[in-house]
């Protein structure tokens, strides 16, 4: 898999921009504040309807216009598809498909992006909403169905807050929770079972990563972490009917709790993946090169599990896209994940200056700069 062409219009800093691509390594590079970071932004949004700089999409549309758009060929399996997608600033975005109208939503597939980038030390060192939205991203990209699982989800936890915040004000009735419970626990369970079965199979990968990466004296580790205890992370297949019905059981025995704090506390929006070197959590414990080196594993196991995983259309190897990265790492981390990351089918990297980019990431060298781009040679 890999994208051929990459247009935009109004998005971000670019008013316009037509960027060839292939198969191999693209090297964007050019001064920082020219736009590199946004045209692998772009492919990343192709592949996953957001970005992982902003929570909205409104700051994706350039100042001053109305809606912005990207448009991805994609080789897939033999295959070209176009991909377009219009974002509107203030309404609903719009979505074709090979000039067919679409819904945004199944866009979701057509391309798998791997992406590293310096907001991703956050997945070790940050809070555990970061860790949720990647295990979260990584579901949609293996199967695109989790997209309504995780939308419905959280819906039905706005709206569940809010029955909980107007019972509290002597507005609501609290008969009503039992059927946000329900709701909560059906959609709830496949969503858990989801991340479980995932961290499962993302465990291996990581371990395996970060000692290519690191070299260190410290194993990693992962484990699911669920507001049901930690027992529930330790079945590798857990069964959604299971899964409601302890949702259920809690949500029951927690409601004084969650009617005097006026919010849920339980479900797949308070666990967390924990994230370790040996038996000490990272955050905390870890160097910063064992952080980054932790990072990039998160980051190279999502890699192995896609590339490992054809999807329905088949060639589910990802994209991978280094987002200025390399100037992060010592030498030896930079040369090990060049190493790492070489063989891929395509590999988009950005970075300020030429010596940024590893040895072993040769290929096609396009410069970015005063709102161009050039293929350099």
């Amino acid at each position: 898999m890999h994208v051929t062409h990459l247009s935009l219009a109004d998005f971000r800093s670019w008013a316009a921009v037509e960027l060839p691509l292939g198969p191999g390594v693209t090297a964007l590079v050019g001064p920082n504040g020219q736009g590199k970071t946004n045209l692998v932004e772009a492919v990343g949004y192709v592949a996953t309807l957001g970005s992982h700089r902003v929570a909205t999409d409104a700051p994706l549309v350039r100042l001053g216009a109305q809606r912005a758009a990207v448009r991805a060929s994609v080789s897939r399996g033999g295959r070209t598809a176009l991909v377009e997608l219009e974002i509107v600033a203030a309404g609903a975005n719009r979505a074709r498909v090979n000039q067919a109208p679409a819904r945004p939503r199944d866009v979701l597939g057509r391309l798998r992006t791997v992406l590293f980038a310096p907001e991703d030390l956050s997945l070790v060192k940050g809070d555990p909403d970061g860790r949720r939205r990647f295990l979260d991203d990584l579901l949609v990209a293996r199967a695109p169905r989790f997209a309504g699982v995780r939308s419905d989800y959280e819906r039905v936890v706005r709206q569940r807050n809010a029955l909980l915040k107007a019972i509290k004000a002597g507005r609501g009735d609290v008969r009503t929770l039992d059927v946000w419970d329900e709701q909560l626990a059906a959609v709830g369970a496949d969503l858990l079972a989801g991340r479980v079965y995932l961290t499962h199979h993302l465990r291996p990968h990581v371990v395996a990563a970060y000692a290519a990466l690191a070299a260190g004296r410290h194993e990693a580790s992962v484990t699911y972490r669920s507001s049901l205890g930690d027992d529930v992370g330790e079945d590798a297949r857990p069964g959604r009917d299971l899964m409601r019905d302890r949702l259920q059981e809690e949500l029951v025995r927690r409601r004084p709790a969650e009617l005097e704090r006026v919010v849920s506390l339980v479900g797949p929006h308070r666990d967390d993946l924990f994230v370790g070197l040996g038996p000490f959590p990272a955050k905390g414990f870890a160097s910063h090169g064992e952080s980054w080196s932790l990072a990039l594993a998160l980051r190279l196991a999502s890699y192995e599990l896609l590339r490992a995983d054809p999807g329905p259309e088949g060639d589910g190897e990802p994209v991978l896209v280094l987002d200025d990265v390399f100037a992060e790492l010592d030498a030896g981390r930079r040369d090990r994940l060049a190493a790492l990351v070489a063989g891929a089918e395509q590999v988009l990297v950005t970075a300020a200056v030429p010596q940024d980019v590893p040895d072993a990431l040769t290929g096609v060298r396009v410069d970015v700069d005063a709102g161009e781009v050039r293929r350099a040679g």
